[in-house]
């Protein structure tokens, strides 16, 4: 095993453990059942308030995912 390789495996290490923290942090988009039953609503300010942290969360995720596919093509390549 060369030290590129070794390398990269590190890397997709750490960027799939920052893919699951950054997964993990972000909020549900659905009430789910219980909301459905009691009829709870969220009204357009309440979305804007939160919405700060979890649009940063959501881009986060797709560069964190697009660099861990292009790590696994690396890997399997070399």
């Amino acid at each position: 095993m060369g030290v590129f390789e070794t390398i990269l495996i590190v890397l997709e290490a750490i960027a799939s453990l920052a893919l699951i923290v950054v997964v993990l942090l972000q909020s549900g988009k659905e009430a789910g059942l219980s909301g459905a039953l009691t009829g709870a609503s969220e009204t357009y300010l309440s979305k804007n308030k939160k919405g700060n942290l979890d649009q940063v969360l959501a881009s986060s995720t797709k560069w964190i995912a697009i660099v861990w596919v292009l790590l696994t093509l690396a890997l399997s390549l070399v």
